[in-house]
């Protein structure tokens, strides 16, 4: 793979936009499909991008297709479904998927992109919007050792951090395990911060304390803005997102038998948030919801 290594996108999202900003950016000629949920595709235009309505024109442009959509009804549509990628994949493709997604769904895309003559990584991404417009992503990659690091050079346009997770389908497994610990810390910190906020602690000693001691870390940073001034921008993350996430998580964990009463708790917290506040609301808000329960 080279610097001009010919790349198609499908997914232009919060976090996708960041990634395609990064691929041109490194010089790689990328075209991208249209779709109503794109963000603006003003500047990728400006700096080089080219946009097409079609997959087949995505296809016959790309040797590298890049998904970022949102879960696997959507990864499965994209390359599956009546007039997808598989339709029209020249072989020797490489489809990278930065989506998260069930594993079991996950490795019956893989042989159904290798039976099409195809190759597959999926590569799903931690951290925010923020970091993936920086080029500075947490990506977990699963597949085929060779193809990898083949595929490296690609992925280290748009990431900080890269992990070899496995074979095919362990990095989607290891991005739901991250989530589960990550919005399931955020959901006790959550809970924890609103019971605070009942029996009268102020919002700053919450924080103060739990920085302090066995609280702190990455959630309560996340959460804290929220918690002492209602700013929920520094976690750009939809309360529905969060509930998919988990639910994926409970199904993986339920695929192989393992053990998820707390997951299950954590999740039924974020349905209820959901339920409550609407699905767009980010998840710091979680707090005040809880809060008025």
């Amino acid at each position: 793979m080279s610097s001009k290594t010919p790349i198609g996108m499908i997914g232009i999202g919060l976090m996708g936009h960041g990634i395609a900003t990064n691929l041109v950016k490194h010089g790689h000629p990328l075209t991208v499909l249209e779709h109503p949920g794109n963000q603006p595709l003003d500047a990728l235009k400006a700096a080089g991008a080219k946009s097409v309505a079609s997959i087949a024109e995505l296809t016959a442009a790309a040797e590298v297709i890049v998904l970022c959509v949102t879960g696997s009804p959507q990864v499965e549509a994209v390359l599956l479904g009546d007039g997808g990628v598989l339709a029209s994949l020249k072989p020797g493709t490489v489809v990278i998927d930065c989506s998260t997604a069930i594993p079991s769904s996950t490795l019956r895309v893989a042989e159904a992109v290798q039976r099409a003559g195809g190759r597959f990584l999926d590569a799903p991404m931690t951290r925010t919007p923020k970091e993936a417009a920086e080029g500075r992503l947490n990506l977990l990659v699963g597949g085929d050792a060779a193809l990898f690091a083949q595929c490296r050079p690609i992925l280290a346009c748009f990431a900080e951090n890269i992990t070899h997770t496995g074979a095919v389908g362990t990095g989607h497994g290891m991005k739901l395990l991250h989530n589960y610990v990550s919005l399931g810390t955020v959901a006790l910190i959550a809970e924890a911060a609103a019971c605070a906020q009942r029996s009268g602690v102020q919002p700053e000693v919450f924080v103060d304390v739990l920085a302090k001691g066995g609280g702190g870390g990455v959630a309560l940073e996340r959460l804290k803005p929220f918690i002492t001034r209602k700013d929920a921008n520094s976690l750009r993350f939809a309360m529905s997102n969060a509930q998919k996430d988990l639910g994926y998580y409970a199904e993986m964990a339920g695929d192989i038998g393992a053990a998820q009463a707390i997951a299950d708790a954590v999740l039924a917290t974020y349905a209820g948030a959901v339920e409550q506040g609407g699905p767009q609301r980010y998840v710091p808000e979680l707090v005040e919801l809880l809060a008025k329960k």
